[in-house]
């Protein structure tokens, strides 16, 4: 290895190291004291309880690890929304959990666990996932019930996806292994079984404090909700438990005798190892991502060999020689057959013999994804976004060229494409070019983000110069003078204001990235992406809309 590629290792390696770093402190939720209050009233931690259901030796792909990060810090903070959850196996079957932290604000339902929870059902409905609630919250977070009770996308949505689930035959189960208030109520009972357990467990639309202030009741909430009230007298509930460890063995139970359904059939083979190692991801991009590097390095990493006996990966490239600033190619990623469409940051030669800057899309790469991206519908082959891009190719040559005419049909393709899409965000992710390459706005089943990724409608640079003219220009206008040190110290606030919203700890906080991944696992989400996606036999009819040729 070369110092040029010890010194890009080092830089990727410092960007996983803090993302581990981040997602250590977070998996503690609300901090060793509230575990230990856990523990201290028999109670499992959100953790421990879904370690406790999934399969050995299986893989389990957490979803929202970030959400929620740096975030409501005049509230204490809500460590990955309050729940954890992702997608796992139980007893043979991949399923979805999501499992309430009591240890963060008792369970209580801020915004993005709210986004969170509703994300889940989402991959749990496209892919017709089972779904496993593991419930232990005290309702909505009251001081922002405002943001979370009466909209479209707030907290009474969960219920109607209840609904909408179960009359799609998604099978949900839900443990009632702590407090389950108010609205909440609703969620296991409109589940298929409810289980829960004896002394925490408790299910009411008001606890005995409120019935106390509302109709003047004296009751505990044991007698109120509690397992045997719910077991033996409401008949809300199907199973009660003394123990937490009974209640996961009774869930473990019911999904070992789920029948098996259709499948969609996407094809599949044994899988083979790459061709290059996997762990010299980490050498190929340069730090900072300042430099051009070869896309192609990147997909060797990840998919399979071509045979147990060749050198050569499976990458069958579409197109090689035309619109070079995009790859697209078949190839297998575990076994699984995909489409790949990937940015090349390579500055490469078109068929006229001009040259083209890496990561930016072209007239003509716009033409030939797009027509790739129809392909693979016709084949039912899934689709896979490799991001490296900093939008479309501006100015007059490629606005007379009819640049917005051939970027509107890569975005037609995109959007209206029927087979499953996982996106991974590798590096930069700009403009349109998110749009173009699959963000989250076009609906991908699973999206993921390296630690080197940046998520915004321009680079950091070109923004704050952009954001400076118009600053200063305003000061100007209102006969202001701005020396060249004041511009350059509202330059460097600017820039450093606008990067930070640029990291992908910011985007995943926020769910526009399911989680931010270690290079090394891009092969492992993928896969799983694409297991999970094959579970929901329906595919519709591929329908593009009006576009100009």
């Amino acid at each position: 290895m070369n110092i040029e590629a010890n010194r890009n290792e080092d830089w990727m390696k410092l960007k996983v190291s803090e993302t581990r770093q981040h997602t250590d402190k977070i998996r503690l939720g609300g901090g060793k004291k509230a575990i230990e209050k856990q523990r201290e009233k028999n109670k499992l931690t959100a953790r421990e309880r879904v370690e406790y259901l999934l399969d050995k030796n299986q893989p389990f792909v957490e979803i929202g690890v970030f959400a929620g990060f740096d975030m409501y810090e005049e509230y204490g903070g809500c460590p990955s929304a309050g729940t954890v959850s992702g997608i796992g196996y139980v007893s043979g079957r991949q399923c979805v959990i999501v499992a309430n932290d009591q240890t963060v604000k008792a369970g209580a339902w801020f915004p993005i666990a709210c986004k969170k929870n509703l994300r889940m059902q989402e991959i749990a409905m496209e892919n017709f996932l089972p779904i496993i609630y593991l419930v232990d919250s005290a309702g909505v977070f009251l001081p922002m019930q405002d943001e979370i009770f009466p909209d479209k996308e707030h907290f009474g949505r969960i219920f109607r996806n209840n609904a909408r689930m179960s009359a799609m035959g998604i099978t949900q189960i839900a443990a009632v292994m702590g407090a389950c208030v108010a609205g909440g109520a609703y969620l296991p009972i409109m589940s298929d079984e409810t289980l829960m357990v004896e002394g925490n467990g408790s299910i009411f639309l008001a606890g005995s404090y409120l019935v106390k202030a509302a109709i003047g009741e004296d009751i505990d909430n044991e007698t109120l909700g509690g397992a045997i009230t719910h077991t033996e007298i409401s008949g809300i509930a199907d199973y009660k438990f003394k123990t937490e460890h009974e209640c996961l063995d009774e869930i473990k139970k019911i999904m070992g005798k789920l029948g098996d359904k259709p499948v969609a059939g996407f094809n599949r083979i044994a899988a083979l190892p790459p061709v290059k190692d996997a762990n010299e991801l980490y050498s190929i991009m340069h730090a900072g991502n300042a430099k051009p590097y070869d896309m192609l390095d990147i997909i060797e990493r990840i998919v399979d060999a071509e045979t147990t006996d060749t050198t050569q990966s499976s990458f069958d490239q579409f197109k090689k020689d035309y619109g070079k600033t995009i790859l697209c190619g078949y190839a297998r990623v575990n076994g699984w057959a995909v489409g790949i469409v990937a940015n090349q940051r390579l500055i490469v030669k078109n068929k006229k013999g001009e040259m083209q800057l890496g990561g930016v899309i072209y007239n003509d790469s716009a033409d030939k994804a797009a027509r790739f991206i129809l392909n693979c519908n016709q084949k039912k082959i899934p689709l896979v976004f490799l991001q490296d891009v900093t939008g479309f190719m501006v100015g007059s040559r490629s606005e007379h060229s009819g640049i917005i005419k051939d970027g509107a049909k890569l975005v037609n393709a995109v959007a209206n494409s029927v087979v499953p899409k996982v996106t991974i965000i590798i590096g930069n992710s700009y403009g349109a070019g998110n749009y173009a390459m699959c963000g989250k706005a076009y609906d991908p089943r699973f999206i993921y983000a390296w630690p080197s990724a940046k998520i915004a409608v321009m680079g950091g640079d070109q923004a704050a110069k952009t954001l400076l003219q118009i600053q200063v220009a305003s000061m100007k206008a209102k006969g202001k003078s701005v020396s060249a040190e004041e511009e350059k110290t509202l330059l460097d606030k600017i820039k450093g204001s606008y990067e930070k919203q640029t990291t992908p700890y910011y985007a995943a906080a926020r769910l526009w990235v399911d989680d931010i991944i270690d290079p090394v696992d891009t092969r492992l989400v993928i896969s799983e992406g694409i297991a999970a996606a094959n579970q929901n036999a329906h595919i519709e009819d591929l329908k593009t809309g009006v576009f100009q040729v």
